[in-house]
């Protein structure tokens, strides 16, 4: 069957190579996405080769055609080439690009290439879509540089080897210069600069994965958060540059919905993050309940006043999964006061509302003032193992 399914293909993939110009091999639910002109076939269809690699189709599970559309930004203009995509719209305003997707039964793919000073991207659409980012320069005068109106999985890639920047203007009310309405995926060995003039940098409204395979992602400014995750944030890999935030480094905070899955949740599994929280009262890493690190590179200072590095929402686990866990925190900050209130703050390179569990990993704290705390824990502190130097204060300690 796969042998007959397979020269229907190569039937298929010569009669639309001018419309089609992908198909992707799934094994293991996994894919990879190929060009058709790369592909030879030997053996009378039992092997595939692309890019150096051989597959055996006794070991792929399917082969699919891709349905992609490339949007291309010149200048003050864009073109939107639908190859043979029957199920999406568009409209050019300028070089602001709406595509509108009412397909639902087969996932879409978009190329995202080229450079504009007054564009953007909004993608509409109600099932799950591949938004490939190309060595794409945007910057929007009039809302978000890339919106998502997609409640679905979005799995935006980082083509290898690609430097991406998006840039919203300071008006508009966009939640974000990078908006995605549904769960936010981000892949691929590329890099992504984005700077939210308005309010936060990347947002999405459920939750904001990093896998393994992300790039560098460089956050040098925003007016509110760097990200802001709706359901939860979880990072599997990649590099994290963050800085010149006016609010938060990174924030996850409770939907609507308390009983969604992992809700108000940060989990850091590997990865680099590199951070600066200068703006006066913010945090590095903020959740509005757990915190879980299983590993993973940390470079955080918390230099405005009463900042905190890392503030969990309820409590806090340290350990080491496949990764190490290297967590350094440098809290600069003096004591901050509210204006309004009169009520202070203090500087904290740890804060955590109630129990902190340490089983692995190497934590080091500085303080500049004496009003600061290395490790403040509004619970118990389970001190279990690892390599802590910092001062702990904690209602309770078990070790």
């Amino acid at each position: 069957m796969k042998k007959f399914l397979l020269s229907a293909l190569m039937l298929t993939t010569l009669n639309t190579a001018s419309a089609q110009r992908f198909m992707r091999i799934w094994q293991g639910g996994e894919s990879t996405r190929i060009a058709l002109q790369d592909i030879t076939y030997t053996d009378s269809g039992a092997r595939i080769s692309a890019d150096g690699v051989t597959y055996q189709t006794s070991e792929v599970d399917s082969i699919t055609i891709v349905k992609e559309v490339d949007v291309t930004f010149s200048g003050t203009t864009a073109t939107v080439d639908l190859g043979n995509s029957t199920d999406i719209t568009y409209e050019i305003n300028g070089a602001h690009v709406t595509l509108t997707n009412t397909n639902t039964t087969e996932e879409m793919e978009v190329e995202v290439t080229g450079s504009s000073t007054n564009g953007s991207l909004t993608y509409v659409g109600s099932y799950k879509t591949k938004i490939h980012l190309n060595g794409v320069n945007l910057t929007s005068l009039q809302g978000a540089a890339l919106d998502i109106q997609n409640g679905k999985r979005i799995d935006l890639i980082l083509e290898d080897g690609t430097t991406n920047t998006l840039i919203d203007g300071t008006a508009g009310e966009q939640k974000a210069c990078l908006y995605c309405k549904g769960h936010l995926e981000i892949s691929g060995s590329g890099s992504l600069n984005v700077t939210g003039n308005a309010r936060h940098a990347i947002a999405t409204k459920e939750y904001f994965i990093l896998k393994k395979s992300t790039g560098n992602i460089t956050i040098a400014k925003a007016a509110g958060d760097a990200i802001h995750a709706g359901q939860y944030f979880q990072m599997n890999g990649g590099t994290l540059n963050i800085s010149g935030t006016a609010g938060d480094g990174i924030q996850a905070e409770i939907t609507d919905d308390p009983t969604e899955e992992m809700n108000g949740q940060v989990l850091i599994k590997g990865g680099s993050i590199t951070m600066t929280v200068a703006a006066d009262d913010t945090k590095g890493i903020k959740s509005d309940s757990l915190i879980t690190i299983s590993g993973g590179t940390f470079d955080i200072t918390a230099s405005g006043a009463g900042t905190k590095g890392i503030s969990s929402g309820t409590d806090m686990i340290i350990n080491e999964d496949d990764n190490t866990t290297q967590i350094t925190i440098k809290a600069t900050g003096s004591k901050y006061t509210d204006p309004v209130t009169k009520e202070s703050s203090k500087c904290m390179g740890i804060r955590v509302v109630e129990d902190l569990t340490i089983t692995a990993g190497t934590i080091n704290i500085s303080k500049t003032y004496s009003s600061s705390k290395g490790i403040k824990v509004g619970g118990t502190y389970y001190a279990k193992g690892g390599n802590v130097s910092a001062d702990v204060d904690a209602t309770a300690t078990v070790k």
